[in-house]
Protein backbone atom coordinates (compact mmCIF):
# COMPACT_ATOMS: atom_id res chain seq x y z
CA UNK A 1 0.00 0.00 0.00
CA UNK A 2 1.55 3.12 -0.92
CA UNK A 3 1.42 6.21 1.35
CA UNK A 4 0.79 9.83 0.95
CA UNK A 5 3.69 12.22 1.33
CA UNK A 6 1.75 13.88 3.62
CA UNK A 7 1.74 10.66 6.09
CA UNK A 8 5.54 10.08 5.76
CA UNK A 9 6.09 13.56 6.86
CA UNK A 10 3.89 13.08 9.95
CA UNK A 11 5.69 9.40 10.54
CA UNK A 12 9.07 11.25 10.03
CA UNK A 13 8.04 14.31 12.35
CA UNK A 14 6.26 12.18 15.43
CA UNK A 15 8.97 9.35 15.37
CA UNK A 16 12.24 11.67 14.93
CA UNK A 17 13.17 10.06 11.52
CA UNK A 18 15.43 11.30 8.87
CA UNK A 19 15.53 10.71 5.28
CA UNK A 20 17.18 7.20 5.33
CA UNK A 21 14.85 5.96 7.63
CA UNK A 22 11.92 6.75 5.37
CA UNK A 23 13.82 5.16 2.46
CA UNK A 24 14.36 1.97 4.76
CA UNK A 25 11.20 2.02 5.91
CA UNK A 26 9.18 2.77 2.37
CA UNK A 27 11.55 -0.09 0.89
CA UNK A 28 10.30 -2.66 3.57
CA UNK A 29 6.89 -1.91 3.13
CA UNK A 30 6.19 -0.82 6.69
CA UNK A 31 2.88 0.62 7.94
CA UNK A 32 3.14 3.79 8.67
CA UNK A 33 0.37 3.70 11.36
CA UNK A 34 2.61 1.06 13.39
CA UNK A 35 5.26 2.98 13.06
CA UNK A 36 3.65 5.52 14.87
CA UNK A 37 1.93 3.24 17.46
CA UNK A 38 4.94 1.64 18.29
CA UNK A 39 6.58 5.30 19.75
CA UNK A 40 7.83 4.31 23.25
CA UNK A 41 6.59 5.82 26.04
CA UNK A 42 8.53 7.46 29.00
CA UNK A 43 7.59 4.15 31.03
CA UNK A 44 8.39 2.04 28.62
CA UNK A 45 12.68 2.54 28.82
CA UNK A 46 13.15 -0.83 27.72
CA UNK A 47 11.72 -0.37 24.13
CA UNK A 48 13.82 0.96 21.27
CA UNK A 49 13.03 4.00 19.48
CA UNK A 50 11.46 3.55 15.90
CA UNK A 51 14.69 4.96 14.20
CA UNK A 52 16.83 2.33 15.89
CA UNK A 53 13.88 -0.78 15.46
CA UNK A 54 13.95 0.06 11.43
CA UNK A 55 17.84 0.07 10.95
CA UNK A 56 17.73 -3.32 13.07
CA UNK A 57 14.87 -4.55 10.94
CA UNK A 58 16.42 -3.14 7.67
CA UNK A 59 19.75 -5.03 8.39
CA UNK A 60 18.04 -8.37 9.24
CA UNK A 61 16.31 -8.29 6.05
CA UNK A 62 19.89 -7.14 3.67
CA UNK A 63 21.51 -10.09 5.54
CA UNK A 64 18.64 -12.47 4.67
CA UNK A 65 18.79 -11.73 1.16
CA UNK A 66 22.38 -11.92 0.58
CA UNK A 67 22.24 -15.15 2.54
CA UNK A 68 19.66 -15.99 0.08
CA UNK A 69 21.28 -15.25 -3.08
CA UNK A 70 24.55 -16.88 -1.84
CA UNK A 71 22.80 -20.18 -1.64
CA UNK A 72 21.03 -19.59 -5.06
CA UNK A 73 24.60 -19.50 -6.52
CA UNK A 74 25.79 -22.22 -4.79
CA UNK A 75 23.01 -24.65 -5.77
CA UNK A 76 22.85 -23.05 -9.59
CA UNK A 77 26.44 -23.81 -10.52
Amino acid sequence: MAYKQELWEEAKKKCHLGEEEIRMAKEMGLNLKSLIKNIPSKKEMWKAPVKDRIHEMYEKRMKKSKQKEKWKEQNNQ
